[in-house]
């Protein structure tokens, strides 16, 4: 095994063990508290908080992808091309406010909890999505495309065929970056009484605890990391099967 997949089991096998059992850990981040204070989150189980964190990540993006891709896909069309301006104006808006302010927004429409925090993930990942979808289906060769015609394939054909398998490592690059983004801004919705590890944070500064405070932030990175670093070997992987199939078609 490589150095650097060594260090990737290393690093899940860590933050497992953290999440399932936290007191073991307990030595690390006494010298953090103070006044007696816990050195391990104790108001609830950081195991169910870090699969609530994911969930809610998870459904966000599954959201924004579904969208981003049709809308990218739409606009890719001779029949939808008229409507870019509008489409890339409408995933915008995610980016345009902070998702503080959608949460503010959301929360007397939908009420305190999951909900407004998973309209403001998906708002915010719409557009690294929609603009990868766009850029892998316009840079689809011409010759991948002439060879499909030639095969008889019809427009949804190409599209499912040929298209959409040539653009994925390009979309899934996108995907990776909004999973990222959510995965840091998914804490704040511990504000609006989401579970989550925002709560592990939000608990720590309420409290002075600098122990909660890393606890939480330390599980957020590690994650981002881990998947990361996952979608990534993904894409490569799939940049790959990519190269070799241009070159059968060349």
């Amino acid at each position: 095994m490589t150095l650097p997949n060594l260090v990737r089991l290393a690093a899940m096998l860590l933050l497992v063990a953290f999440i399932t059992m936290p007191q073991a850990f307990a030595f690390l981040f006494e010298p953090l508290t103070e006044h007696g204070a816990p050195a391990i989150y104790n108001q609830g189980s950081l195991l169910m908080l870090t699969l609530q964190h994911l969930r809610t990540v998870s459904l966000a993006t599954a959201a924004s992808t579904l969208l981003a891709v049709t809308l990218g896909i739409f606009v890719t069309r001779p029949s939808g091309a008229e409507f870019l301006p509008l489409s890339r104006s409408l995933v915008n808006i995610g980016q345009t406010f902070p998702p503080i302010a959608v949460l503010a927004i959301a929360v007397p429409l939908v009420g305190f909890g999951e909900e407004p925090t998973f309209i403001a993930l998906f708002l915010y990942g719409l557009l690294p999505i929609f603009e990868n979808t766009l850029t892998g289906l316009t840079q689809v060769p011409a010759q991948a495309l002439d060879a499909a015609r030639g095969m008889g394939m019809n427009a949804r054909q190409r599209l499912m065929q040929v298209e959409l398998p040539l653009a994925f490592p390009v979309i899934l690059a996108g995907i990776r970056v909004s999973v990222i983004i959510s995965l840091g801004t998914a804490t704040i919705g511990s504000t609006v009484a989401a579970k989550g590890l925002g709560e592990v944070i939000i608990a720590g500064l309420q409290s002075n605890n600098l122990a909660f405070i890393l606890q939480g932030g330390l599980v957020v990175a590690l994650l981002a990391v881990l998947i990361h670093d996952g979608l990534g070997l993904v894409e490569r992987v799939a940049a790959r099967r990519l190269g070799r199939s241009l070159d059968e078609v060349s």
